[in-house]
């Protein structure tokens, strides 16, 4: 990104702060390698819930204190599901922070503790499997639906 460019934390595909460089190694995902250090340090896992920019981490939601009680990770299902969420950001008219508070970011939430719930090292590796089909050319979507991110409220898991 363009240095003391300012602006918001959220950024989408059509961020006039993003250099050429810069839209090159987001779309190839090469941006993610310097995290691989952190999961060699063990900050980090393979396959957690994405760490997310600390202004919009409200401990006072109890799901957040579901999502932080796991190391973060490079890739989840989510991720996996939002590989294009700059493009989506991008047709977002109006405040493009607002809508990832209040609608995207509640649904990737939910996304991690379902994930969470239900997680075991065979679903670790199929994500990681997932991922690296992903990163060698498994097509994106071309056209992207604001639609399905509105949030719902979370039934209780039946036992």
């Amino acid at each position: 990104m363009k240095p003391s460019a300012g602006g918001s934390q959220i950024t989408s595909a059509k961020d006039a702060r993003i250099t050429r460089l810069g839209g090159f190694l987001r779309n190839t995902k090469l941006d993610e390698l310097p995290t691989l250090w952190n999961v060699l340090r063990g900050d980090m896992s393979l396959v957690g819930p994405r760490p997310e920019v600390p202004r919009f981490v409200n401990l006072d939601q109890p799901i957040w204190q579901t999502v932080l009680s796991t190391r973060p990770g490079l890739t989840d299902p989510v991720t996996l599901q939002l590989r294009n969420e700059a493009d989506l950001l991008a047709q977002i008219e109006g405040d493009t922070e607002q809508f990832y508070v209040s609608e995207l970011q509640m649904w990737k939430l939910k996304g991690y503790v379902d994930y969470l719930e239900q997680r075991d090292w065979r679903s670790d590796v199929r994500v990681l499997v997932q991922t690296m089909a992903a990163l060698v050319g498994a097509p994106k979507a071309t056209r992207i639906s604001v639609q399905p991110f509105a949030v719902t409220p979370r039934q209780p898991r039946e036992e």
